[in-house]
């Protein structure tokens, strides 16, 4: 079979679960498996979950194991693609730690296999099936848990020197503010990220503030505040909520203002849980901070920035076209 004709597999390895999609020519879903990740059992258990998703993923999408080009993955942490390794995976593991990953599930599938990390994969499907496309600058933030993002510059994902371009969430925005997840103070994951909201709320309840939010978690069964509850307490104009997430807000307007005076792309594609459930309406006052900040504001109307429009699929379909791009 001709290689542009062939699919190609993509894998969203999150921490959580991970997603398998048997991709097209022109980007489109043959075959999808998703099941839980269950990192508890250890790198080479999940490694083996994987490889028993692509099989049933394969024989969903109705085409032989001859027609698959190649698998593409995306990695929740840093990686060296060149070298097909696993740094480390927080969210997985101490067995990830400088695993041959590459080497390994190529082995098991006997395809061959490349890998990236999973904000940079999920910046590729945005950028050649989603909210970037056609565009040949483009910056894409995703707000969750934590923060991270992912640069296209001229039509290609761009890396860095040592593969760390991109790490917008650890980009500091307050000198001597909150403790980051990496162990620093003021960075833009621990003022404007999803962890940063929670930490806020219950530091406001700890202090005594009345709120809505101890009664929705108990009443959906969660330790954490999920997106969703911190929308259902914002939509219901909880004070604490709204409070937290305009902070929230003011934070990523100076993160998005910081990125586009740094490398002036030409739209800002922002997603993740929190864009997710709280849609639109959320970026509006993110895009006037982050105008207000913009070193050309008289042609600030020439940078988008908008919600990314591939939701869960954005990092299959990334790393399925890393993969036709590295492997064809």
């Amino acid at each position: 079979m001709v290689t542009r004709h062939k699919a190609y597999i993509g894998i969203d390895l999150g921490g959580t679960s991970l997603l398998v999609a048997v991709v097209g020519p022109e980007g489109e879903i043959l075959g999808e498996v998703k099941r839980k990740t269950k990192p508890e059992l250890g790198a080479a258990s999940v490694i083996e979950r994987m490889v028993q998703a692509v099989h049933k993923a394969i024989a969903r999408s109705g085409l032989k194991y001859r027609a698959i080009g190649g698998v593409g993955v995306g990695v929740p942490g840093p990686v060296q693609p060149k070298e097909g390794l696993v740094v480390h995976c927080p969210n997985l593991g101490p067995s990830w730690n400088h695993l041959a990953l590459e080497k390994r599930l190529s082995k098991h599938l006997q395809l061959p296999v490349t890998i990236d990390n999973d904000v940079n994969v999920g910046a590729v499907g945005e950028h050649t099936y989603g909210a970037g496309r056609g565009s040949e600058h483009m910056l894409a933030i995703f707000v969750g848990t934590g923060i991270g993002g992912g640069l296209i510059v001229d039509g290609k994902l761009y890396t860095g020197a040592r593969y760390s371009a991109g790490e917008v969430g650890h980009m500091p925005l307050m000198a001597g503010g909150p403790v980051c997840s990496c162990g620093r103070q003021g960075h833009a994951e621990a003022l404007a990220s999803r962890s940063a909201m929670e930490r806020e709320i219950r530091a406001a309840l700890d202090g005594g503030r009345s709120s809505i939010v101890p009664d929705l978690m108990a009443r959906q069964k969660r330790s954490d505040m999920s997106s969703a509850i911190l929308g259902d307490a914002y939509d219901a104009r909880d004070s604490v909520t709204v409070e937290v997430v305009e902070k929230a807000q003011y934070y990523l307007g100076l993160l998005v203002a910081a990125c586009v005076n740094l490398l002036d792309p030409q739209i800002v594609v922002i997603g993740g849980g929190v864009l997710e459930r709280m849609g639109d309406a959320y970026l509006e006052p993110v895009r006037n901070v982050a105008i207000e900040h913009y070193i050309n504001s008289e042609q600030a109307d020439q940078v988008r920035v908008v919600r990314a429009s591939l939701g869960d699929y954005s990092g299959a379909l990334g790393a399925a076209v890393l993969a036709r791009q590295r492997l064809a």
